[in-house]
């Protein structure tokens, strides 16, 4: 799972359950000697009953959700190569035979797909529009946007697998505001670190299913068997996703932001009722419980507060700096290397570059800024999006 971040262009640059129609019975023993119980059952001859309950939380739900978001993110994927159209706006494409919806190249897009100014278009994350162009909509909608067929791939398959079981357990109302809110939490603490590129990418979502995962088994701690195994196995899979982030051009702060926005939505969204309180639902009538069990816990309601709290301030402080065009990384010296790490193998240097075009006639000049490279090109009538992708060319 990655959310990936690219240079950007230089000039503009749904109750319903079903599915499973059985039903799990859990016999729910009575110990009499230990409650109070009514005349009418002590004159009875019976021995103390046995009552058959189905406990809520033992329900499954339907998943329709997480199957539509992932064809939703692949009629987007094909909707921008169509829109990208190849062919037309760069000199040489991968699998031509594709037509329109042939890929720019490797030096260009190394995860087959569609040129920087496509996705800018269709409403990747830019800083700058969102600022100075009040374009608050695009930290929403470049979670549904992807760079290439890899990408696209490594991402739904991660949604299905981790989205599919929580919507089983929880149910689509739940499940589908923990994805779209988590992914704006990613896309916020994104767009206050990295500035200088555009990024898109459903792996801030991604990991706010991860981070729900984990609040939920927490909350939720005392009705699980073999839960200490489960915890590291959750932790670690959640720190090597991390540790993928400090690779360059990968958006590790759409992850990191997405994680601590799933986390704290878990607590809220994902809390189960404990056990004792679905038994007295279904204890016969005369039956006197020693002691009502509340439905939640203590701790439970705890952390649900604390959460809420903190979303609400978390999200309304990050949202007040980025409009103000705040950049984070002038408060935080060492942020930059969450996103990341520098190392004799690769650069983590992420400035845009632009290309100085003059046009005579049918000749084309272009001098890339970042390395010098010039070069000549025969091409009459040149668009726009034309020079951008020769320019783009040019500089890698």
């Amino acid at each position: 799972m990655e959310k990936g971040q690219y240079p950007v262009p230089p000039s503009e640059t749904h109750s319903r359950r079903g599915g499973n129609n059985s039903i799990i019975i859990h016999p729910v023993e009575i110990d009499t000697p230990n409650h109070q119980v009514s005349p009418a059952m002590k004159s009875s001859s019976s021995p103390s009953p046995v009552v058959y309950g189905e406990p809520g939380h033992s329900k499954k739900w339907w998943p329709w959700l997480i199957p539509a978001f992932v064809i939703a993110n692949v009629v987007m994927f094909i909707i921008t190569m169509y829109v990208n159209n190849c062919p037309k706006n760069s000199s040489s494409c991968i699998a031509r035979f594709l037509g329109r919806f042939s890929f720019q190249t490797f030096k260009e897009n190394l995860l087959l797909g569609p040129s920087s100014i496509t996705l800018q278009k269709m409403g990747a994350l830019d800083v700058k529009k969102v600022v100075d162009g009040h374009q608050g909509w695009r930290l929403i909608s470049c979670n549904w946007l992807h760079a290439g067929v890899f990408h696209l791939l490594a991402n739904m398959l991660s949604l299905l697998v981790i989205g599919i079981r929580l919507e089983q357990e929880f149910g689509f109302v739940k499940v589908g505001l923990l994805y779209i809110i988590s992914g704006f939490g990613g896309s916020l603490l994104s767009a206050l670190f990295i500035q200088s590129n555009i990024s898109v990418g459903a792996s801030g979502a991604l990991f706010g299913l991860l981070g729900g995962m984990l609040s939920e088994l927490i909350t939720n701690w005392t009705i699980y068997a073999n839960k200490v195994a489960a915890f590291i196995t959750l932790v670690v899979i959640i720190a090597v996703n991390l540790a993928v982030g400090i690779l360059p051009h990968v958006d590790n702060f759409a992850h990191i932001g997405g994680f601590l926005s799933g986390f704290l939505l878990g607590f809220v969204f994902l809390i189960r009722p404990q056990f004792g309180w679905f038994s007295q639902g279904y204890a016969p009538l005369g039956y006197i419980p020693a002691s009502a069990k509340s439905k939640f816990k203590t701790y439970q309601c705890a952390l649900w507060i604390i959460s809420l709290v903190l979303l609400i301030a978390g999200f309304t402080f990050g949202t007040v700096l980025l409009l103000r065009g705040v950049d984070a990384n002038e408060h935080c010296s060492w942020c930059h290397y969450l996103s990341c790490v520098p190392t004799a193998k690769w650069s983590c240097k992420t400035e845009p570059a632009y290309c100085l075009s003059t046009q005579i006639g049918n000749q084309l000049n272009l001098t890339c800024s970042s390395n010098g490279k010039s070069s000549v090109y025969i091409l009459p009538g040149a668009t726009s999006s034309q020079i951008q992708g020769l320019c783009t060319e040019l500089c890698r």
